[in-house]
């Protein structure tokens, strides 16, 4: 009688622990790639709870989630044949978890080596101010070739983002004075425009005072009520006789 308890307490144990290895519970942004001796099930299983058959079926847990791949910085030579050393970050998330595990050994390595390599070839195809000006530009062009590249193992590259680009201290210096030279250009182009617009409205303020010499003598007034208010004890000051001609004319058409 007792062999028979032993051997229905171990044919328990064992029952329970294949149905411990039969049950799976996958979580929400997990999928479980099923292989049944080997050969691939067509649909992946989860989320929540699902059976396997213990020993005949493997399973291989894939992660939905939005997975962050830093790109390690890269040595890059542009257009112009000035060396770089980039570096970036993509976001990615695997859409066809059965094509992720099958078709690609490891898909991280994968899409990260890809991502390096175009990294390399894209940014060598734009000169150094291309690629310090329009990043919008280049982090397109590279989502899009890295989206087309990982296509087929079920991945999807959601964003690309060049981060830092490191360039030769002489090639900073020679930048510095580059926008030291540029800004002094244009404040000389501004200066001029200035002393340009205003040579305009002077030549329109001569053309006004020749028509009506009234008005050069209120200006000459104007300059003079200015002078006053200055502190000196002693002002000298100029009386073109030009300005007086006006007065002394009418003075003597009144006499006679």
């Amino acid at each position: 009688m007792q062999p028979l308890i032993v051997f229905l307490i171990a044919v328990g144990v064992i029952a329970l622990l294949l149905i411990a290895a039969a049950i799976r519970v996958a979580r929400e942004y997990e999928r479980g790639v099923v292989f049944r001796l080997g050969r691939l099930l067509p649909q992946p299983k989860g989320p929540g709870l699902f059976l396997l058959i213990p020993i005949i079926d493997r399973m291989v847990r894939v992660d939905l989630r939005t997975i962050t791949l830093n790109i390690p910085p890269q040595e890059v030579i542009t257009k112009d044949n000035v060396p770089a050393r980039v570096n970036a970050v993509a976001y990615f998330r695997i859409l066809d978890p059965s094509a992720a595990i099958v078709q690609v050994e490891n898909f991280l390595m994968a899409t990260s080596q890809i991502a390096q390599t175009t990294l390399r070839s894209v940014l060598g195809q734009h000169v150094l101010d291309e690629l310090l000006s329009e990043r919008e530009k280049i982090n397109l062009i590279l989502q899009g070739i890295i989206d087309e590249q990982t296509q087929p193992w079920g991945i999807k590259v959601s964003i690309v983002e060049v981060k830092d680009v490191e360039i030769p201290s002489g090639m900073q210096r020679a930048m510095a004075r580059q926008a030291e030279a540029e800004r002094e250009r244009r404040a000389k182009v501004i200066n001029a425009e200035g002393e340009f617009q205003a040579s305009e409205r002077l030549h329109d303020a001569a053309l006004v005072m020749e028509a009506t010499p009234i008005a050069l003598q209120l200006r000459y007034l104007q300059t003079l009520l200015e002078i006053s208010n200055n502190q000196a004890t002693t002002i000298v000051f100029p009386a073109p006789i030009d300005l007086l001609k006006p007065l002394l004319g009418k003075d003597d058409g009144g006499s006679k």
